[in-house]
């Protein structure tokens, strides 16, 4: 049999694209290229010379950057020609009111866009069983949808784990901007532990980010305008609230370091909250080795649920503990350690009821401050659970059989 040709279009070099395109495809062209052949391009041209002699397409959520329908229109060429057409998806094409570009994609209908490419393309690949169930129920879909969950690979340098040592048990959040109100879950138990345990604890929020603009939009007529943002209008001051109850578990110069939101370092580590500035794809993950507690709230939504389980396999890969909403798609691989103040040994992580959102983060951080033997367990656990499910190479070879199999079809 000859090589499979992939050409694979990411849709950016960041989170998404790295993790459904560019991380599974370079392996693939690296370590199956007696088998498979693999390009990548990003800004492909629009010019139908590009395809010769491809078996599959495989794109991220479009395959020129260029306006809807043309990508359409290639999409059909593509068909005709009788080169497979494969879209990945990561999150459900329509974003909840609470994401905080909501009106935006409301407005440039790019649900709509998302859906019409789903119902085209010849195969659909996508993160979990759950979304793939339900792309195939809420397009009315035959066709067959493959689930590939996003994985690590060990080798990469900011997912070999070398933590830095402390004195305090350190919980931490690492993620994007369109988490305010996840985050706000921790309300609460942060202000609990802190209240009970501010000498003996850290909270660590990873990603920090002050770059960006502001898009103001008139609802009458439509029009958009943007403007810089300020440093105290980012979404990141208001995680950074949170996390230090309005600034008041800080002492003033510290506080006052903060607020001038200056990329430099505070002398001192050992203080009840800390600042990582946001890092290159390549190296986001070295945040983990800041902390020991992984914090994964989630508020419990239809839109929530179609993600991926990405923060659990991070924190497993870096065997850190973590304390997660009890909420799909986080049920996919955690086990509770705790059943009813009963400690279960086969557990991996600690979970919280959405209805014990009010209570539950803080009881179970002071149950790893009053146990941190249990926070290496969980986190070794967590390591087992995931080393093998969530490995690239494992992820890569059942990618290798579904290339196979669609083009012998």
């Amino acid at each position: 049999m000859s090589k499979v040709r992939v050409l694979a279009i990411p849709s950016d070099a960041h989170g998404v694209g790295k993790y459904r395109i560019l991380d599974p495809f370079k392996f693939i062209g690296n370590n199956f290229n007696n088998d498979i052949h693999v390009d990548i391009v990003m800004n492909l041209e629009d010019n139908d010379a590009v395809f010769d002699n491809y078996d599959v397409v495989i794109f991220h959520s479009f395959i020129h950057q260029v306006n809807h329908e043309r990508n359409v229109e290639r999409v059909k060429w593509l068909k005709a020609k009788g080169i497979k057409t494969v879209m990945d998806i990561d999150d459900f094409w329509t974003v909840d009111q609470r994401h905080p570009l909501y009106e935006q994609i409301r407005l440039a209908k790019v649900g709509e866009k998302k859906a019409e490419l789903l119902k085209l393309v010849d195969y659909i690949t996508c993160t979990t069983p759950f979304f793939a169930n339900e792309i195939k129920k809420r397009l009315n879909l035959t066709k067959n949808i493959f689930v590939f969950p996003n994985a690590v690979d060990e080798n990469e340098p900011q997912f070999k784990p070398n933590p830095i040592q402390s004195d305090r048990l350190r919980f931490g959040w690492l993620g994007g901007s369109s988490h305010l109100h996840d985050i706000e879950l921790l309300k609460s138990g942060i202000e609990s532990v802190q209240s009970s345990d501010l000498n003996k604890t850290q909270f660590v929020l990873c990603g920090f980010d002050i770059r960006g603009s502001v898009t103001e939009i008139d609802k009458s007529t439509g029009q958009q305008r943007q403007r810089p943002i300020m440093p105290h209008e980012t979404v990141w001051s208001k995680y950074e609230s949170i996390f230090t109850n309005s600034y008041k578990v800080l002492d003033e110069n510290y506080k006052n370091h903060l607020t001038s939101f200056k990329q430099i370092d505070y002398e001192s580590m050992d203080v009840p909250y800390v600042r990582r500035w946001t890092q290159e794809v390549s190296k986001y993950a070295m945040n983990y080795n800041y902390f020991d507690v992984s914090l994964a709230p989630l508020v419990e939504s239809f839109f929530n649920s179609c993600k991926s389980q990405l923060k659990v396999i991070e924190a497993g890969f870096h065997k850190k503990a973590i304390i997660a909403s009890e909420t799909n798609p986080y049920t996919i691989d955690l086990v509770s350690a705790v059943d009813n103040g009963v400690f279960n040994d086969k557990g991996n992580a600690l979970v919280v009821s959405p209805r014990k959102n009010h209570k539950d983060w803080a009881k179970h951080m002071k149950r790893l401050v009053n146990n941190p033997n249990l926070v290496q367990d969980l986190g070794n656990r967590l390591y087992e659970t995931v080393k093998v499910n969530y490995s690239l190479k494992k992820v890569c070879d059942d990618r290798v059989e579904f290339l196979k199999l669609i083009t012998t079809k």
